[in-house]
């Protein structure tokens, strides 16, 4: 079926708002084909796309189908009560799909726990396992852009579907050809059971247990949520210390309305809070994305002006510091997770320490994953797993990244080292004078639509083609869709380069782009900077081109 067919048929069977709409694009022939060119694919993440009318794009009904397919799924692998918890963001329609995705879900003959408030992606983690679910589903696009919203499914230990797990809900979903068939509305809510401040408290009370530093400190903090789920539980964990938190800010708001894009992971993402961090001097800025499992931080330095870290850098300071204050309680046991495209300074943090360093694909599912092996074997014990996109997890409370306990650590951390008479931009230059001075950096180009699929696709066949004649100084270049090291197929490239830097390219799982790594390790900061410059202007011209 082609998408002038598929868009046809959508219009003899959708509700009058979603016919309105359709009807609304229907001149617009490049509009109809974005829309109906593929269904909006079920990955190993879930879903996520754009809000709208149309095969690939998030709506009810599609939505809908992933519901009732993952429902099939469910019921073929358990007997007996079957449990699903739902939670939801601040994004537009999220508590709507929520909404739909239990009542679906109760007509099926499921115990559903349904958040009567919008709560972080890790509330959702740590639930599905504490209720004893046999699945959770948190709707939610994560940092993505205010017309995106998601869908993703947790197993019964709260970690988002794996590989196998994903495969044969894929299956059942695709097996949903007919909408009528999904058992949409509220015939059962007697099987719905609402959630909140209990649960919710629960959580938050594993997440203090994680807690490494308390001594009193005059440390000044300003925080935003970005307008998303993380202003109540993030600031029941600073409970004590001094934090101001941006009104502009606080309240949800699914258009996100105060920033270009709610991504700490964006330079301007913290514009605001820096400049209310100016007006009083604090000493940190921390801002956490929409659901509440990224944080991004910036720190001020002796001339009053904030710094912005990266993912990286951020992750090796936390490695150090909770190692440090772990240390006494290290066993050869202890494993630090991280992944393929995060830089190596925390691993050799960790490895100093002692640690068991390994290494996923990226996405924390994975790092979830090797949490759940982990218990099963009794063989390693999770200490951290972070991921340079902005993503860290301590604790095993939840198999997701997790910005709440990130959050009271960060700011743990920053107290310790002012106690001490430092700022953390002083305990990262200690640990660059230690290590070697590491540059990260992440590009990404968006390139949307088929066509821009397409382009995607044809630069990645490129780039496998180039492999070492890329650059003159490749040593090696690994090929995550060959299944390297028994992790599984990816469509990813690393090229390792002489003196141990690397650079990796892969398509965005979630959004329309290509993303490129670069981590150059250098003893010159001006050396690594200079080296960067050179790839970086080889690969965007070839990117752009």
């Amino acid at each position: 079926m082609n998408y002038s067919e598929k868009y046809q048929k959508w219009l003899s069977f959708a509700d009058e708002e979603t016919k309105k709409e359709l009807l609304s694009i229907q001149n617009n022939e490049k509009e109809i084909e974005d829309r109906f060119y593929k269904d909006l694919a079920f990955g190993t993440g879930g879903l996520r796309g754009i809000m709208g009318a149309g095969s690939n794009r998030m709506n009810k009904y599609t939505v809908g189908k992933a519901t009732f397919g993952l429902a099939n799924y469910l019921k073929s692998k358990y007997s007996g009560e079957i449990k699903v918890a739902l939670a939801y963001d601040s994004r537009n329609n999220s508590a709507f799909f929520a909404k739909v995705s239990a009542e679906i879900f109760a007509n099926c003959g499921f115990k559903v726990f349904l958040y009567d408030t919008l709560v972080p992606v890790p509330v959702l983690s740590f639930t599905t396992a504490f209720l004893g679910c046999n699945a959770g589903v948190m709707i939610t696009a994560s940092h993505n852009p205010k017309e995106y919203n998601g869908y993703k499914v947790y197993d019964s230990r709260g970690c988002q579907f794996c590989t196998e797990d994903a495969k044969n809900a894929i299956g059942f979903i695709n097996g949903i050809e007919d909408f009528a068939s999904i058992p949409f509305g509220a015939q059962s809510k007697e099987n719905i059971t609402m959630l909140g401040e209990e649960t919710l408290s629960s959580y938050l009370n594993e997440v203090k247990k994680q807690s490494l530093y308390e001594e009193k400190s005059d440390i000044k903090i300003v925080y935003t949520p970005l307008h998303g789920t993380g202003n109540l539980p993030v600031r029941r964990m600073l409970d004590g210390l001094d934090v101001t938190v941006v009104k502009e800010q606080e309240l949800p708001d699914g258009n996100f309305s105060t920033v270009r894009s709610p991504n700490p992971e964006e330079e301007d993402a913290l514009t605001i809070a820096i400049e209310k961090a100016k007006e009083i001097s604090a000493d940190i800025v921390l801002g956490t994305d929409p659901d509440c499992d990224r944080v991004g931080i910036a720190v001020r330095d002796n001339n009053g002006e904030y710094v912005l870290f990266t993912g990286n850098q951020t992750g090796a300071l936390l490695v150090d510091f909770v190692l440090r204050m772990k240390k006494s309680t290290l066993n050869k046991k202890s494993t630090l997770v991280k992944t393929i495209v995060t830089s190596e300074l925390g691993a050799n943090i960790a490895r100093k320490y002692g640690l068991i360093v390994e290494e996923t694909l990226t996405g924390f599912k994975y790092i979830g994953d090797r949490i759940n092996k982990y218990e099963d074997s009794g063989e390693q014990e999770f200490v951290i797993g972070y991921e340079e996109s902005y993503g860290y997890l301590v604790g095993t409370h939840a198999r997701d990244k997790d910005a709440v306990v990130s959050s009271m650590l960060i700011c743990q951390m920053a107290a310790w080292y002012k106690n001490n008479g430092k700022t953390l931009i002083d305990g990262l230059n200690d640990i660059y004078r230690e290590y070697g001075y590491y540059l990260d950096v992440l590009n990404s180009f968006v390139l949307k639509g088929k066509d821009g699929a397409d382009k995607i696709e044809s630069l990645m066949v490129y780039f496998r083609e180039k492999g070492n004649t890329l650059f003159d100084d490749v040593k090696e270049v690994i090929d995550y869709s060959k299944g390297i090291a028994g992790l599984p197929k990816e469509n990813v490239l690393k090229y390792i380069f002489d003196d141990g830097s690397w650079m990796a390219v892969r398509p965005s799982g979630t959004e329309p782009k290509i993303k490129v790594y670069y981590s150059i390790q250098d003893a010159s900061r001006e050396n690594a900077e200079k080296r960067f410059e050179a790839i970086k202007n080889t690969i965007t011209k070839i990117i752009e081109g």
